[in-house]
């Protein structure tokens, strides 16, 4: 991802008339948002210091977005020696807060330009941004959830303030955004949101992109083995089981080397454990890499490997395929759509262990044929997923709901010449009708 300097104006934007959209005017358009000014509301941005995937799927859309002709600012909290205002692949970035007051101050600065958006995409990270209670009443906004974040809130906070992570993701936000059509990423956090949190509005699956990877020189196969994890260093994450295979795997797979770039407050951590574990030679902690870097060790990987207890979808196992790579992941919500059990990798169900799923899949892998079957199966799921599909996608639920906004605003004269209008929402795929 290609990120320029630059400043932006930090002043309101300037009011203009939204052009008309039609739904034919959409199927033809070069630019199908031309003229719409779309606030996208997010936690994190991705060259902050524990930035994942939410950061990188939002960012994506946003420049897709701008593509088709939208205007878009990116509004998200600031890291100490950030600035609060710039300008970024022609993105209006602005930064406010820390990961606290980032609830606070988002919605306040939304508040004092509500006129100056035609919509809103508000990023649920656990914590919404409140913009149904903002901005004008005709604003679509558009939630997007990755996943239910009940056990992370239990996983970093007190027992008191996880419960009120909770109540906020939960009846809050359910009764806040039943009115706003929903996004996630897989069918996994789909079912999460209806059966856990009892979400009531309707629910679209946009899947992650990826992008395509260029040929690396693969390790020969009869020289030792390399697993990858690729990710943050975060709790949930559980980086140490994937370093503890090294250890693990010491009799059986005496060459095996175990490499984890990513970075995060866990790094020092992971570094004591794998000195405790006595596989410090055999552990190469790379930190933050450039893309020709991370690509390098990723497409030089036998196994791309991730402990992680819960994930919306799994960004990093569609980036390990698009390079011929398969993951060992357990079969958890998002990882268990992002990994195709026995096809493009292989899931730890209850009762296995990791380190035994990772020995049988350097196993099959050791077969020349398996391994060349493996590896197209990847790069052929991975081909399926692109950012230019999601943001068409996405682009495709915008101009319905303005679409359907202009058509509350017809006078009831004008009604009948647009009840034969198609909806858009059959163009980009199925909906949650429920």
């Amino acid at each position: 991802m290609a990120l320029t300097g630059g400043k932006a104006d930090a002043a309101p934007h300037t009011p203009a008339p939204r052009p008309r959209l039609s739904v034919e005017a959409a199927g033809v358009s070069e630019a199908p948002l031309r003229g719409v000014r779309v606030a996208v509301l997010n936690f994190r941005e991705p060259r902050q210091s524990v930035a994942g995937g939410a950061e990188e799927y939002a960012w994506q859309v946003s420049r897709y977005l701008l593509a088709q002709g939208a205007t878009v600012d990116f509004v998200t909290s600031r890291e100490p020696g950030q600035a609060a205002s710039e300008r970024l692949d022609g993105i209006a970035l602005h930064r406010m807060g820390n990961r606290y007051l980032v609830y606070l101050l988002v919605p306040l600065w939304l508040l004092f330009r509500r006129r100056s958006f035609d919509v809103v995409i508000d990023s649920m990270n656990g914590i919404p941004f409140f913009s149904p209670l903002v901005v004008r009443r005709r604003t679509p906004v558009i939630c997007l959830v990755h996943h239910v974040h009940d056990r992370q809130f239990y996983a970093f906070f007190p027992a008191w303030l996880a419960r009120i992570g909770c109540f906020v993701e939960g009846p809050v936000a359910r009764l806040l955004y039943r009115r706003c059509t929903t996004v996630t990423v897989s069918e996994s956090s789909r079912n999460d949101l209806r059966a856990r949190l009892r979400w009531l509005a309707p629910i679209q699956v946009v899947p992650n992109g990826g992008s395509a990877a260029r040929p690396v020189a693969r390790q020969a196969a009869d020289g030792d083995p390399a697993v990858v994890y690729l990710g943050r260093l975060v709790g949930h994450k559980r980086v140490e089981r994937v370093i503890a295979l090294a250890a693990d795997l010491r009799e059986r797979r005496p060459g095996l080397h175990v490499h984890v770039v990513g970075r995060g407050p866990e790094s020092e951590f992971l570094a004591a454990f794998a000195a405790g574990s006595g596989v410090a030679d055999r552990v190469h902690l790379h930190g933050f890499l450039s893309e020709p870097e991370k690509n390098a060790v990723l497409g030089s990987a036998l196994l791309n490997v991730t402990a992680s207890e819960f994930e919306g979808w799994g960004l990093t196992v569609i980036e390990a395929a698009a390079f011929g790579v398969p993951t060992v992941a357990y079969d958890v919500a998002g990882l268990r759509d992002s990994v195709r059990d026995g096809v493009t990798g292989w899931l730890v169900r209850e009762g296995e262990s990791l380190s035994c799923t990772v020995d049988r899949a350097i196993g099959e892998l050791a077969d020349p044929v398996r391994r060349a079957e493996i590896q197209q199966a990847c790069r052929s799921w991975a081909g399926e997923f692109t950012w230019g599909r999601t943001g068409a996608t996405i682009t495709g639920l915008i101009t319905a709901e303005l679409t359907a906004v202009d058509r509350r605003r017809q006078p009831a004269s004008a009604c009948g010449s647009l009840t034969r209008t198609p909806d858009l929402r059959l163009a980009v795929g199925e909906t949650d009708p429920t």
